[in-house]
């Protein structure tokens, strides 16, 4: 790493893209889509636009790939080490956790406030699965209520009840110190020392070219590790300018081996076999328990898509009967754990907060400063799409007439009818960086879509512009 790319982050990050200075073969996103979509397919849904299968197409592209599978500034923590690393390329499943998955669904969902720092962004509220239908559905009925619209909200039946709730924090400050970096860093079998270095801790070579720990110093100690030498997306690289013999079927054949980079890691056909559900919940307790967690704290998650040679995992905190809107993740291949995301710092408890009654709180949905959007769409957005809206498009044959005088001025009001309120836990970010998981309501139309409001009353927020 040159003295250029010290200085600057960026491009620090760029050297350490393993795909970075390489393009794909002639043909080799055809072969990919081609073997993805050959023998099973992928079924698209009949209400889904022409728009949406070219969103099938992303999983042979190179950069689409790299984003998905970089290592993400989530909020995630670390302190005792209990993962045992077997030969630099394996783990032990559940040594420090019993056997069980821990999977289950007895907690509330998580509530995500709109517009916050984290990034979250309108979910389905039937699963993830759904959100390519629920996009084409949402564009092509702009009258579907939607967080930017023109809404017009009304209940009946809410409580006029106010109270208080408990409110927490993540103490960053205190887990972010060198020996517990290293003790996560020697967990998951990174080497190298931790340094301080353009605002995280940084530990192994930032090349791409062995297992890396990065711990941000952002309100949560985020963590992210990956291991390059398990991406299935990747060959690995001899160091003398030619490409191993596991790597060579992806190389095109009239390169000549001298023109390849020491080091440089060239794309591969992934092949190999996506990992158990339970071999990928186990792989992230395992992770959990080597930041000293209690892995039975958490709710799991895990998934993976048809064709995928990975396998990924969440895990949700639950505090009070509910997750919390920043889980864990880990993506599991054949020989091991691929990467991981987590928060290690601590979360601790803030007392008491004032809040508002449901009623109040459904007043805030129309109440700009509170800037209420739908954080969840309903399942129905999906599947309900009349066969008409599929009508081929027919190009017009004149102007559309001129206004006549007096003509009504169209203003669409989307009328969303709220018949549930759940009070809950929501992640903030202040404007010093912290972060704190505060009273929230979450509120669900008759559609069953959700909006959702911070439910800490006035007195106890501060309102002050950040230009203030």
């Amino acid at each position: 790493m040159n003295d250029e790319h010290e200085s600057d982050p960026l491009e620090r990050l760029r050297a350490a893209d393993p795909a970075a200075s390489v393009e794909p073969r002639a043909g080799f996103a055809e072969a990919v889509v081609a073997r993805a979509t050959a023998e099973e397919g992928i079924e698209l849904e009949a209400s889904a636009a022409p728009e949406a299968s070219a969103r099938v197409a992303p999983t042979a592209d190179l950069a689409a790939e790299r984003r998905r599978r970089r290592p993400k500034w989530i909020p995630v923590a670390a302190v005792a080490a209990s993962l045992a690393i077997f030969g630099g390329a394996g783990y032990a499943l559940g040594a420090a956790n019993g056997g069980s998955t821990g999977l289950a669904d007895a907690a509330a969902p998580p509530i995500s406030l709109p517009g916050v720092a984290s990034g979250a962004t309108p979910e389905i509220a039937a699963g993830s699965d759904a959100v390519a239908g629920a996009a084409d559905k949402m564009s092509a009925d702009l009258s579907y209520p939607s967080g930017f619209g023109r809404n017009e909200f009304s209940a009946s039946g809410l409580s006029t009840s106010a109270g208080s709730a408990a409110g927490y924090g993540y103490d960053a400050g205190a887990a972010s110190n060198a020996e517990n970096v290293a003790a996560l860093a020697a967990a998951l079998g990174v080497e190298g020392t931790p340094e301080l270095r353009d605002g995280s801790w940084l530990v192994g070579p930032q090349d791409g070219s062995a297992p890396s720990l990065t711990v941000g110093l952002d309100g949560t100690l985020g963590f992210s590790y990956y291991d390059p030498r398990l991406d299935p997306w990747a060959c690995q690289p001899t160091g003398d300018g030619a490409e191993s013999s596991e790597s060579a079927e992806a190389v095109d054949p009239t390169i000549e081996p001298g023109v390849i980079e020491p080091d440089v890691v060239e794309p591969c056909e992934p092949t190999g076999t996506s990992p158990s559900e339970s071999t990928a919940v186990d792989a992230l307790r395992s992770v959990i328990g080597a930041t000293g967690r209690d892995a039975d704290a958490f709710e799991y998650t895990s998934e993976t898509w048809e064709g995928s040679v990975t396998r990924t995992a969440q895990a949700w905190p639950v505090i009070d009967g509910q997750r919390l809107d920043q889980p864990w993740n880990a993506e599991v291949a054949e020989g091991g754990l691929l990467s991981a995301y987590g928060s290690l710092a601590e979360i601790i408890p803030l007392g008491e907060y004032a809040i508002v009654s449901e009623q109040e709180a459904f007043e805030r949905l129309s109440d700009p400063r509170f800037g209420a959007q739908m954080t969840a769409m309903p399942f129905a957005v999906r599947t309900d799409a009349a066969p008409d809206q599929a009508a081929e498009w027919v190009p017009p044959t004149a102007p559309p007439p001129a206004p006549t005088s007096g003509v009504a001025i169209s203003w669409p009001v989307n009328r969303v009818e709220i018949v549930s309120a759940r009070l809950g836990l929501a992640s903030q970010w202040q404007p010093d960086g912290s972060v704190v998981v505060v009273p929230a309501y979450e509120f669900t139309d008759a559609g069953g879509g959700t909006w959702s409001v911070i439910a800490v009353a006035e007195t106890e927020l501060d309102l002050a512009s950040p230009a203030e």
